[in-house]
């Protein structure tokens, strides 16, 4: 039992859980949700990245957006955007649809049941006849802005109607593509818009064009294209309608008022002259034509008219009062009746006058007939004239399906219900106005202020959504006296609940002397724990208790200069734990080997009279034992045979052993004739005295004496220099040679003998030409005799006679004769 007890708590604690969640993330994706703390400056950026397309065209000036811009706070702004349908709060990632007449905002499940049940309302009392020839056209909500049928939207498309489906980014305007906008400006200029996809409306053009004033007389400037339509404010000067003056007016646009001076103008007829406005050059007066009309005994009956009077209305053929019969008679004598009956249609549409041809109108129909009441259920026997409503009460029930006709003898095409509907809206404050319909109600045209704490700052929402609407942020301050000791509290603004901690400095003086510097701490909220134990797994772990309560200063933070123990440095303490202290370096005074200072951490050093001055160690510091470490002099390799001492070491007495310049030998040399000996007594004391065994350039061995440094390049040795052929010689020195400064040529015997060489190849090399030319010959014809006795054995061959055919023999003497009687035939 204790086990599916367990479980069930489990499970329907997960399910609270994941409730919570789910609700907390629907509040978080809403518009109305997003004015956390930083929400003011987050949506300053996304405005100003909105208008920046704009500004730019405009060199920084926005003051024709506050339209466009009132309507993109909206987007932000707690409660602002609501579905005036579901009277429900429209949230980032839903679904919407803007109307192009009043821009509000409506989701877009919502704004396609509205149309659907419109087009069912306006058509369901239409007959099968007349269904679908008409396309009857739905409203919008708000404005009443009327759409086609097709219009009904279908898809989810962002304010410019460019990208279908939005993504949800939190840095653009809800349900913004984030794209230029590139709408056509209204009225239409040839332009589009400039402002990143947008709710509302465009704002004015704001490129620049060069046009002229109205009346086209000043020289032409360049004007927003918003305004590009401007008035020099010249007179006008455009001759009036009336042909005589020109209008005096500024610079308009249109066509010019009429003219507004008087003037004396004639009648059309011309009796009668009156001063008059100039701009109705044409009247009439009241007078009767009575000129005489070309019968001769009959005036004119026209009133004041233009142009002659015609002729008689009583000559010619005129027809008696039924229409039957024409006589021709003259002006003076009146058509006679023609005494056959009238037959007229009388005023019932049914009936014709029965009484003789007269003059005047006919009378009303007096035959009785059976006639039915406008309803159909009863007939009666009645003068034609008479109306017949008959007083049953319909019953049938009117367009708003709730209430009967009661109209008597009703031909069954009621009048719309007259009771108002009074149902409650969704805004649950309010009830329907209108009179009584089928579906939905319209959205409750009410709105509602929700104020902030003072009441100085209101917003308007939709009648309904003041419950769940955020009030608006106040930019006033809060004028609420303190709770802390302070005489005033932090400006801040306007706010419901509590007022923010106190962040004033304490200011209270501490035991030390000092001001508190930390915030007020009067009404520190504390945790309060160990309250209640919870009985059981079943039982939530209640939320902690907070208290208010005036906690006690902290220890004195301001800091006091206090100085180290070895006198290093000045370093700044908290007031409450200022004393002595180690800053942890060392000692570093010098010991009394006058070499070293001491290694100890920080400590203290009691003064004496040879270390008053704060540099020489005292007795509480390190005694040195380590070796000398003094420099040696230059080229010593020794250590000082002393410890750590002041003063100059004592000069060095050992030996030291180097090889001499040629490397060859080995010297033993006292340290301190080497060190104190110059260059030149040096290269002496470090030579062997032996010849250099360096080898020169040359080839020959260096004659000089061991030395330090490059061997010198002028050899004296004597070597065999040799002409050109190697018959002569000569003995030089070997630097001479090495520097091309001596040569020996070859004399005339020497060059005989080289043309007699050469002579000698000659011949050799001709001789050897001749006996290749004799084996060639030889062996070309050797292998000619090789060919003809070939040739011989072909020809036997060839000589073999061979048989012909029959064919071959005869066929020449059958193929002539054939030849011949076919050129004949043709």
């Amino acid at each position: 039992t204790e086990l599916s007890s367990q479980r069930k708590f489990d499970e329907i604690k997960k399910a609270n859980q994941a409730a919570a969640k789910k609700l907390v993330e629907d509040q978080l994706s809403s518009s109305s949700e997003d004015d956390d703390e930083d929400a003011e400056g987050k949506q300053g950026k996304i405005l100003a990245k909105t208008f920046t397309i704009y500004t730019s065209q405009t060199d920084g000036d926005a003051s024709e957006l506050e339209r466009t811009r009132q309507y993109m706070n909206e987007a932000f702004q707690s409660g602002a955007m609501t579905c005036l349908i579901c009277i429900a709060s429209v949230k980032r990632n839903q679904a919407v649809w803007s109307c192009c007449g009043c821009f509000c905002i409506f989701h877009l499940p919502c704004i396609q049941k509205w149309a659907k049940d419109s087009l069912f309302l306006v058509s369901s009392p239409l007959t099968d006849d007349d269904f679908g020839k008409k396309d009857y056209p739905w409203p919008c909500p708000k404005c009443r802005f009327e759409y086609k049928r097709s219009e009904t939207p279908t898809r989810y498309y962002c304010y410019c109607g460019k990208v279908e489906d939005p993504a949800l980014d939190p840095w653009l305007v809800p349900h913004s593509c984030g794209q230029v906008c590139e709408r056509e400006f209204k009225p239409s200029c040839g332009h589009k818009c400039l402002l990143l996809c947008h709710p509302g409306p465009c704002p004015p053009c704001p490129k620049m064009v060069t046009t002229t004033c109205f009346c086209k007389k000043a020289k032409p400037v360049p004007r927003r294209c918003s305004a590009k339509e401007w008035s020099c404010h010249l007179p006008c000067g455009r001759m009036l309608p009336c042909g005589q003056h020109t209008c005096e007016n500024p610079c308009h646009s249109g066509n010019c008022k009429p003219c507004p001076r008087v003037s004396k103008q004639q009648c059309i007829c011309g009796r009668q002259t009156a001063e008059r406005l100039c701009a109705s050059p044409q009247w009439q007066c009241d007078q009767v034509c009575g000129r005489t009309l070309p019968c001769g005994n009959h005036t004119c009956e026209r009133v004041c008219h233009a142009g002659p009077c015609g002729d008689c209305p009583r000559s010619g053929k005129r027809s008696c009062p039924c229409e039957k019969s024409k006589f021709m008679l003259p002006c003076t004598e009146d058509v006679p009746t023609c005494g056959d009956s009238c037959d007229k249609v009388l005023e019932c549409g049914i009936h014709k006058c029965s009484q003789r041809c007269h003059r005047g109108p006919c009378e009303i129909c007096r035959q009785e007939v059976e006639k039915q009441c406008r309803c159909g259920k009863h007939t009666k026997r009645m003068p034609c004239h008479k109306p017949y409503l008959c007083e049953t009460k319909c019953t049938k029930i009117r367009d708003c399906q709730k209430h009967q006709c009661k109209r008597k003898c009703c031909s069954g095409n009621c009048p719309p219900c007259d009771q108002v509907c009074g149902r409650t809206l969704g805004c649950r404050n309010h009830k329907c106005p209108s009179g009584c319909h089928r579906g939905s109600c319209y959205p409750c045209p009410e709105t509602v202020d929700v104020k902030c704490n003072c009441g100085k700052t209101v917003i308007k929402v939709p009648c309904g959504r003041e419950r769940t609407t955020k009030p608006p942020k106040c930019k006033q301050l809060c004028s609420r006296p303190p709770t802390c000791h302070h005489p005033t509290q932090e400006k801040h603004y306007c706010h419901f609940g509590r007022c923010p901690p106190c962040r004033q400095s304490c200011q209270k003086t501490l035991t030390c002397g000092h001001l508190c510097p930390v915030s007020c701490h009067d009404e520190a909220l504390v945790k309060q724990t160990g309250l209640h134990q919870p009985a059981g797994p079943w039982e939530q772990p209640s939320e902690p208790a907070f208290i208010q309560t005036a906690l006690p200063c902290p220890p004195c933070e301001v800091p006091v200069s206090v100085e180290c123990l070895g006198q290093h440095e000045v370093s700044p303490l908290p007031c409450h734990s200022a004393g002595p202290y180690s800053c942890k370096r060392l000692c570093g005074r010098l010991l009394a080997c006058q070499n070293h200072t001491c290694m100890k951490e920080c400590h203290h050093v009691t003064k004496v009279n040879g270390n008053a001055d704060g540099k020489k160690a005292g007795p509480e510091c390190l005694q040195c034992e380590e070796e000398c470490t003094k420099p040696r002099p230059s080229g010593c390799p020794h250590r000082c045979v002393l410890p750590c001492h002041p003063g100059d070491c004592p000069s060095c007495l050992q030996m030291l052993k180097i090889k001499c310049h040629c490397k060859l030998s080995i010297l033993y040399i006292e340290c301190l004739k080497l060190t104190c000996a110059d260059v030149k007594e040096k290269d002496l004391l470090t030579s062997c005295k032996n010849q250099c065994p360096k080898e020169l350039p040359c080839g020959h061995r260096c004659k000089e004496i061991c030395h330090s440094g490059g061997c010198p390049l002028n050899c004296n040795q004597k070597v065999k220099l040799r002409c050109p052929c190697k018959r002569l010689k000569k003995e030089l020195q070997c630097s001479k040679i090495r520097e091309s400064q001596v040569s020996l040529e070859c004399d005339a015997l020497c060059k005989e003998m080289k043309r007699k060489a050469s002579e000698i190849k000659e011949a050799e090399a001709k001789a050897a030409i001749e006996e290749e030319k004799r084996r060639q010959q030889a062996e070309l014809e050797a292998f000619e005799n090789r060919l003809r006795g070939r040739r011989k054995n072909k020809k036997r061959k060839d000589e073999v006679e061979i048989e012909q055919s029959l064919w071959q023999k005869y066929k020449n003497l059958i193929m002539l004769p054939m030849f011949g009687v076919a050129v004949v035939m043709l």
